[in-house]
């Protein structure tokens, strides 16, 4: 143990070297943040997903419907509409790979997770968050129709039709909006966001704009 005169000797030495070594850090870029303004509440989108599944119960009222969600967006959209229908109701998922980091798509779709089991001879609806330029439904249904399903069918939570390239079309709508980009109740940006309540339109902050 020091004497109380060498270890006061220390504390100064250590502080002065301190001192030194964070003089000359750089110091940090600053960043205005990402704002998110709601475009649709959680009480709305609650509601409206009520009364899609009793849409969806009216066209087929008794017979099993299999629900395919596209991972990652469409799990919480997914997840209550499946709760919302009544009778039988299967799940399984299937993944795609369209978006970056970046808010546009990059217009290639590729298939990261197929699903784990047939959909033959099954009713199927498709079940996505968001409906943009129609490139990965256009490529799933492709996929699909040549799996033989005994129907086929598309929910979608949002459509936005002013972004649309592909000729698709959804059976199920929940909310059209305009073309903004919209993260929340699944939907991201570069996977945050995701575990918003409500979807809301993204502005992004000055330094993370591109």
């Amino acid at each position: 143990m020091l004497p109380r005169k060498s270890y006061a000797r220390v504390s100064v030495h250590k502080r002065r070297t301190m001192a030194k070594a964070t003089r000359y850090q750089p110091k940090s870029k600053r960043r205005s943040p990402d704002s998110v303004r709601t475009l649709i509440s959680r009480s709305q989108i609650q509601k409206r997903i009520s009364e899609m599944a009793q849409e969806i119960r009216r066209d087929f009222p008794v017979e099993p419907l299999h629900l395919v969600g596209v991972l990652k967006g469409s799990v919480f959209f997914l997840t209550d509409l499946a709760r919302q229908i009544t009778g039988e109701v299967s799940i399984d998922f299937i993944a795609v790979s369209s978006y970056g980091s970046n808010t546009r798509s990059s217009g290639e779709v590729k298939l990261t997770r197929d699903l784990d089991s047939s959909i033959e001879g099954k009713t199927v609806i498709v079940v996505e968050d968001i409906l943009d330029t129609g490139m990965t439904l256009q490529y799933l249904l492709r996929v699909f129709e040549q799996r033989k399903p005994r129907r086929l069918r598309v929910a979608v939570l949002l459509d936005k039709p002013e972004r649309r390239l592909a000729k698709v079309r959804a059976d199920y709508v929940g909310f059209t909006i305009p073309n903004e980009f919209v993260v929340g109740y699944g939907l991201d940006y570069s996977e945050r966001y995701r575990n918003l309540a409500d979807v809301g339109v993204l502005t992004l902050g000055k330094q993370r704009k591109k």
